[in-house]
């Protein structure tokens, strides 16, 4: 079965297997959204996507494992069904939705995101946790879904939501390992049925594969040493630092 063999290959997706891992167990989840701009300097995103989807399948497994039973349900019901729908819009758009497009979409929302916390920081009112709204949750559900399915971007829509909520950091993180696990899960058929899944990808994916287990644990470890006065600046300037990197990859994406 072939395989990727190229050094400078292995060089680019050993650290992001490690920086998706970390952030499937929870450790910083838009620290996840780094690893695909690293895999795709060296392959296209396309391919660097379907390559990391069995890995992230795996993550998943150890992730739901090492967070069972902890999460909030009012968050999955609003945003569940929701993503399902965006994971097929993103299917039915495959052919002129380019990754450029997403990365400026993603990128965007997470610069508002970050720029809206540190205003409510600088500010002199107390910043309280917000209520669900099963309007914005379905909407940014939808968002999550459709990113997920076309670059595996799905964090800072998802963030986007459930951050403002406040919620202990243990059951935000559990609550976002089932979100994405439905997400990854369904997102198979698409991309089996879009020929992404070959078996130079998959052969490559089971190489890299022994990394997932470990760095996915090492993030979940991370999450339950840490406090919540550190936990969410922490996420909010990983966000402002991902969204930088992605409005810039798309902006020059698109003007070449």
């Amino acid at each position: 079965m072939p395989f990727i063999t190229d050094p400078l290959f292995y060089a680019a997706a050993i650290p992001a297997v490690i920086f998706v891992g970390l952030s499937k167990g929870g450790f910083g989840g838009a620290m996840g959204l780094m690893g695909m701009p690293l895999l795709a300097l060296v392959v296209s995103p396309i391919k660097a996507a379907a390559i990391m989807l069995p890995i992230m399948i795996v993550m998943d497994i150890v992730s739901l494992w090492s967070w069972r039973g902890i999460y909030d349900k009012h968050t999955l019901k609003i945003m569940m069904p929701a993503g399902v729908l965006g994971v097929a819009i993103g299917w039915y758009t495959a052919t002129w939705v380019t990754a450029s497009h997403v990365r400026l979409l993603v990128g965007a929302i997470a610069l508002l995101f970050a720029a809206d916390y540190l205003r409510q920081r600088l500010s002199a009112s107390v910043r309280e946790a917000r209520e669900h709204n099963f309007a914005k949750g379905s909407l940014l559900g939808v968002l999550s879904g459709f990113t997920s399915f076309v670059s595996h971007a799905g964090g800072p829509p998802y963030q986007f939501y459930t951050l403002p909520l406040g919620q202990d950091p243990k059951v935000y993180v559990g609550t976002s390992v089932i979100f994405f696990s439905v997400m990854n899960a369904i997102k198979l058929i698409p991309y089996f049925a879009l020929g992404q899944l070959d078996h130079t990808n998959l052969a490559t994916s089971a190489i890299l594969m022994p990394i997932a287990p470990v760095a996915t644990l090492a993030g979940a470890w991370l999450v339950r040493q840490i406090d919540r006065n550190i936990f969410y600046p922490f996420m909010y300037a990983m966000i402002f630092v991902v969204g930088l990197k992605l409005v810039y990859d798309g902006m020059t994406s698109l003007g070449s």
